[in-house]
């Protein structure tokens, strides 16, 4: 058979089919939504009015247009988040680009490398190795025996990228000794400080056709910076690396070439994506203002944030660190690092090492995340919030560069962050929220790769680390049914604070609930508002008679205050009232 003409005027496709053209509808002419499923600004509102009335956030007088105040959320760099993306977001946006990774992206695992422990390390990498991971981020000295630590790797497939303990000079020098007249990949990095970059060091990376340098702006966000600020830092930091290495007769070209960025991702989907896609933007511009002639591509590494992670229920960070590295990914960030889980407890071992590098291949191989390039391009919400962001960051970034204290901003940044966590704004499941204080944690030998590191949850966690010898007689007033839901949130409310509670069970009367008690200094009532109205102050006074030293109550503070020293319910400050109840358990 002979192909027939393929041309519009032939009709016919390669094949002998003819072009179906009696199928094809008129442009513009197929939408999608069908009549019923077409709907206004004005209905979204009225049916999200109707969700908040019922829940007495709004009321019946209230315009349905405030529900976009009522639902707008604020992040700490004072962006406004929206509750839903709409065209009129695009509008008058200040910033343009798109990320340029298309295709996998590099699944980089982290190894600390202990003196003297080489060989064990060396076995773990070539099991990362065999098991997906496609690059190595080693934290290492210039003392580290890098033939017996990278025996088997092949230097050429596998990049390194180093992480000095001390002396990065020394230690990537150490590294070019070893790799001599190895062919290396075009991704190994000697991983030295930006702020440390020196004409010779950039020379030797260039000899190797390599990269020499990091901007590491997880060193700020370890302890407590913004988005914003992480960002801002990272663009001074870069900045100044430029000054030196142009100082120094190298073309800005050349020195952009040279550079990798890392920041870290947290489980705050969109700001994680938003954080990456502004990062390019912000090193693009900082290159068009330095007279860049051909600007680089930026070599973007992210990773899943530290502080984030929780030592207490730290199977739940397998769930913070999957949506950490989605966001990464749909970024548009070149390598991805999954911490293990277990990393807060000390070095992870062969289960957490399993988890972490499984989870890109998981987005990559199964969810084809990589498949599509800069899916979130588009989005009305997250190009709002690229752009924001990246506006914000570049404020800070002029604020750095004209002489600011960062330190400053970022520790006014921790303690918003703080106080969000303490009201249980910002919950963190399995520690402020859902704790359990009869877990067993898996023991991991300390390595100190946390230490420097402000968790968010930091003081909660020194409450679990040290819980007090005393319980909580929780006097559950009514039946189980009645008294439940209060109790609970009670209950849990406690354990955050490392507090254990003793409960009464089912009680009718006041006889009962003093028959339960055993003396506990610290009693808390729960139960119905009908409950508390029909019986809770007889309750409160009957307890206190029996030797209670303070009483609480679990729901908003009753009017008439006498028979109770302190309430519990939502929105309370959590950190506030677990430290006064623990101070009267002690």
């Amino acid at each position: 058979m002979t192909s027939q003409d393929t041309s519009a005027e032939g009709g016919a496709v390669e094949g002998g089919l003819d072009e179906p053209t009696d199928l094809e509808p008129d442009q513009g002419a197929l939408d999608l939504a069908q009549p019923e499923d077409t709907h206004t600004r004005a209905d979204w509102e009225k049916a999200t009015a109707a969700v908040l009335r019922k829940a007495r956030r709004m009321t019946d007088e209230d315009d349905d247009a405030l529900v976009w105040d009522k639902l707008t959320r604020t992040t700490l760099d004072s962006i406004a988040v929206p509750p839903l993306g709409t065209p009129d977001l695009l509008e008058a946006l200040t910033t343009s680009g798109r990320p340029t990774r298309q295709g996998d992206w590099d699944i980089r695992a982290h190894l600390g490398v202990p003196s003297e422990a080489e060989k064990g390390v060396n076995e773990e990498l070539l099991v990362d190795l065999n098991g997906g991971v496609t690059s190595l981020w080693l934290s290492v000295g210039a003392d580290t025996d890098f033939a017996t630590l990278l025996d088997g790797v092949l230097l050429d497939l596998a990049p390194v990228v180093l992480d000095a303990r001390a002396d990065a000079a020394g230690t990537a020098q150490a590294f070019l000794a070893h790799a001599a007249d190895l062919e290396l990949h075009d991704g190994t990095n000697l991983g030295v400080p930006a702020a440390e970059a020196t004409p010779d060091l950039a020379a030797l990376a260039s000899e190797r056709g390599i990269l020499g340098f990091v901007v590491d702006a997880t060193t700020v966000h370890d302890r407590g910076a913004s988005d914003a600020q992480e960002l801002g830092w990272s663009m001074a930091t870069a900045a100044g690396y430029l000054r030196t290495l142009t100082d120094a007769g190298l073309s800005v070209t050349e020195a952009a070439g040279l550079v990798e960025f890392r920041y870290a991702v947290t489980d705050e989907q969109f700001t994680g994506i938003a954080k990456l896609r502004a990062a390019r933007r912000l090193w693009a511009r900082v290159l068009e203002l330095s007279g860049a002639d051909e600007a680089p591509a930026m070599r973007l590494h992210a990773v899943t944030s530290r502080p984030m992670m929780s030592r207490y229920d730290p199977y739940v960070n397998m769930l913070r660190t999957t949506v950490a590295a989605f966001a990464a990914g749909v970024g548009g960030a070149d390598s991805v690092t999954v911490l293990p889980f277990d990393s807060p407890l000390g070095t992870p071992e062969t289960l957490g090492r399993r988890i972490a590098r499984n989870t890109s291949a998981l987005l990559i191989s199964e969810s084809h995340v990589a498949k599509v390039a800069d899916p979130a391009g588009g989005s009305y919400a997250v190009e709002k919030l690229t752009d924001d962001l990246a506006i914000a960051a570049w404020a800070v970034f002029g604020e750095i560069e004209d002489g600011a204290d960062l330190d400053a901003a970022i520790a006014d940044v921790v303690v918003a962050r703080e106080q969000q966590v303490a009201t249980r704004k910002r919950p963190i499941t399995g520690l402020t929220e859902f704790p359990n204080l009869a877990e067993e944690l898996p023991e991991r030998a300390p390595d100190g790769a946390f230490d420097g590191v402000r968790s968010y949850g930091a003081a909660f966690e020194e409450m679990r680390d040290n819980p007090p010898e005393g319980h909580v007689f929780l006097a559950t007033l009514g039946t189980i049914a009645s008294h439940t839901a209060r109790a609970t949130f009670a209950s849990n409310l406690f354990a955050a604070g490392g507090i254990a509670v003793d409960v009464a069970g089912a009680t009718d009367s006041v006889e009962a609930l003093v028959a339960a008690y055993d003396g506990q200094a610290v009693v808390c009532l729960a139960g119905a508002d009908p409950t508390y109205a029909e019986w809770g102050e007889a309750a409160g006074t009957a307890l206190r008679e029996a030797g209670a030293r303070r009483v609480i109550i679990a729901g908003k503070a009753p009017t008439d205050p006498d028979y109770t020293d302190d309430a519990c319910a939502m929105g309370v400050d959590a950190l506030a009232f677990l430290t006064r109840t623990r101070e009267a358990l002690s």
